[in-house]
């Protein structure tokens, strides 16, 4: 008998219906104490607030869902990096309309830059889920965040999260895609500026690139590779150091968009027209990528139907649902414009 009552208060404690006051007891601090870990107040011990966020992961703990009901959804960017930021905020927002959820958005680029803790003043608002577009989530945010019942899902990260829920695209396919529009043009010597190699995304692209030359059997060769953030200026530098070599690339696959654009400079500077001289694709067909002279060939990311993708997955588990995966890819497509053509014998 004492066993059958043991065995289902630990089912209760599973289910995450523990009261703060029960967890108080099981850490040896007060309520109040654990109020403050809940809502990432300061006033608390860097140890008593690790064990109170331990038993709160344990019992897997969940505010009640009324209070959770009375608030929004928190999406957190580093930059707010123009149509990016916007499609994905349009994605949330119509799921979150569909719930009667508000949307907030925290840019925390100061704050991340100062080595600053950004969950903190997040959880004060209580928010019912975070949705990060944002490279420097760590473990601990994530730690954080579940130790008050607050639910995560990352848009595109950099690194592996597990188990966090992440929403990305198909990075692979989407290079291998750009890589053969390139080759049926007759392209052959292929300069490619990659991102990051710290960026899985980065490395999914590369990875792209060098399968669609293995199919055809053209060997990768490593003197046209540039790895750079993805940056307007890395795309003009490191394009200049391409287009300068003695067999200089006849196309440049770009990491992303803004790479690109920075590749159209150093051919601008370097006397080069596009198509004519040199093709060039790029990755995302953010917004500016229509309005180029000519207009860019890139690879579109639906970055709308992320943001809508990561809200219903942070509403659920919200709500206590289950997740049947952790990583959800939806798929790109190239976007052909006046950017790239049949190379000409230079």
């Amino acid at each position: 008998m004492l066993e059958e009552g043991r065995q289902r208060r630990r089912q209760a404690r599973r289910r995450g219906d523990l009261p703060i006051a029960t967890i108080a007891e099981l850490a040896g601090v007060s309520p109040p104490t654990v109020s403050k870990v809940l809502n990432g107040r300061a006033g608390v011990g860097e140890q008593t607030r690790q064990r109170v966020e331990a038993l709160l992961r344990d019992h897997g703990y969940r505010r009640p869902s009324p209070a959770r009901t009375a608030h929004g959804l928190e999406v957190v960017f580093q930059q707010m990096l123009g149509s990016i930021a916007i499609e994905i905020m349009r994605g949330v927002a119509g799921v979150a309309a569909l719930r009667d959820c508000t949307v907030g958005f925290t840019d925390v680029g100061p704050r991340a830059s100062a080595g600053e803790l950004w969950v903190e003043p997040l959880l004060l608002r209580q928010p019912a889920g975070v949705i990060t577009v944002f490279p420097g989530v760590t473990a601990r945010h994530r730690e954080m965040l579940a130790a008050s019942g607050v639910p995560l899902v990352a848009v595109d990260p950099i690194g592996d999260l597990f188990p966090t829920p992440a929403v990305g695209t198909n990075n692979w396919s989407g290079a291998v895609a750009a890589t053969r529009h390139l080759l049926d043009l007759g392209h052959r010597r292929i300069g490619v500026l990659a991102g990051p190699a710290r960026d899985l995304s980065a490395r999914a692209r590369l990875d792209g690139i060098r399968a669609a030359l293995d199919h055809v059997g053209i060997p990768f060769d490593d003197g046209l590779l540039r790895h750079g953030e993805f940056t307007f200026e890395e795309g003009r530098d490191l394009g200049r150091e391409l287009l300068t070599l003695p067999a200089a690339p006849t196309a440049v696959l770009c990491g992303d968009d803004l790479q690109a654009m920075g590749v159209y400079e150093a051919a601008r500077q370097l006397g080069l027209r596009i198509p004519d001289d040199l093709s060039v694709v790029g990755f995302d067909d953010v917004e500016q990528a229509g309005w180029l002279a000519p207009g860019l060939t890139t690879v579109r990311q639906p970055f709308a139907e992320m943001g809508a993708t990561a809200a219903r997955l942070v509403l659920a588990l919200a709500e206590g649902q289950a997740l049947a995966q952790h990583r959800y890819e939806l798929d790109t497509t190239l976007v052909p414009r006046g950017s790239t053509a049949a190379p000409r014998p230079r």
